[in-house]
């Protein structure tokens, strides 16, 4: 396995910790590490409020990518509240693929870290509306 998946998977630990913000929103049950293009890695967390307001981690963290300036993904990594690696939704995926719509398919997905199952965006969506 790549070092950098690991490099992801202690970036995505690091922030991950559940807290309750208020009534309303708890946070960081859901943890994500996104590798830019660069090499440099992004982190973001779940915040879940009790209306649509929320955001996933892959989507956070994408959103932490693009605020530093970077909008190219090369990796995507994702930490369950129960610690093991998984696939992003269906909207963090659309992001994704609105983000890169001519290299959305390259992308990286730890599916299952504990048995380095790696799939590319383009196999998780092959054919996409756009």
């Amino acid at each position: 396995m790549e070092n950098i998946w690991k490099e992801m998977l202690e970036a995505a630990k690091s922030v991950q910790r559940y807290r309750k913000i208020s009534d309303y929103i708890d946070a960081g049950g859901v943890a994500a590490a996104v590798l830019s293009s660069s090499g440099k890695i992004y982190t973001g967390v779940c915040i879940d409020t009790c209306s649509t307001l929320g955001i996933c981690a892959e989507r956070n963290a994408i959103f932490n990518m693009i605020t530093n300036g970077e909008d190219r993904i090369s990796k995507v990594l994702c930490i369950m509240g129960d610690g093991k690696s998984g696939a992003p939704c269906g909207a963090c995926r659309e992001l994704m693929v609105q983000l890169m719509p001519n290299g959305y398919k390259d992308i990286e997905i730890m599916m299952n870290y504990e048995n380095n199952r790696v799939m590319t965006l383009g196999e998780l969506t092959p054919e996409w509306w756009i």
